[in-house]
C-alpha cells in the first residue's frame, strides 16, 4: 500500500507541475485506503489528497470536470481537513464543501458521517 501511495504522490506532483489540479485531485482520491486500519497509510494518502486539494483555485470549475463518483470520498477528506484546525486548510475545505453540498446534496454528507467503517 505504501508503494502505491508513493507512486500516486509522484503522479500528483507531476500533474500539479503541469497545472492540472483537478486531474491531480482525481488521482489523489482514486484508490483511497478507506477500508484498511493502518493509520500511517491513511495519513500518507491524506498528505497527497491535501496537496492536490490546496492547489484547486477554481472550485466551481473543478466540479465541471469532477465526476460524481468522487463526491463521497472527497467529502470524507474535507472533514478530515476541517479536523486539522489549520486555517488555510479549513478555509479551502469550507469553500469546496459549500460547492460539493450544492452539487451532491445532503445525502453526500449523511453517507460520509454514517460510514464509520470506511474512514480516511
Amino acid at each position: 500500500m505504501a508503494t502505491r501511495i508513493e507512486q500516486k504522490s509522484r503522479k500528483v506532483e507531476t500533474l500539479l507541475k503541469q497545472f492540472k489540479p483537478v486531474e491531480a485531485l482525481k488521482t489523489a482520491l482514486e484508490g483511497s485506503p478507506t477500508s484498511i486500519k493502518d493509520e500511517r497509510c491513511k495519513s500518507a494518502n491524506w498528505i497527497v489528497v491535501h496537496r492536490a486539494m490546496m492547489a484547486i483555485k477554481d472550485v466551481d470549475g473543478m466540479f465541471s470536470t469532477l465526476d460524481p463518483e468522487y463526491y463521497d470520498i472527497l467529502m470524507k477528506y474535507l472533514y478530515r481537513g476541517l479536523a486539522t484546525g489549520d486555517r488555510p486548510t479549513c478555509d479551502q475545505c469550507l469553500r469546496i464543501h459549500e460547492k460539493l453540498t450544492e452539487r451532491a446534496g445532503l445525502g453526500c454528507i449523511l453517507r460520509c458521517l454514517a460510514d464509520t467503517l470506511n474512514t480516511v
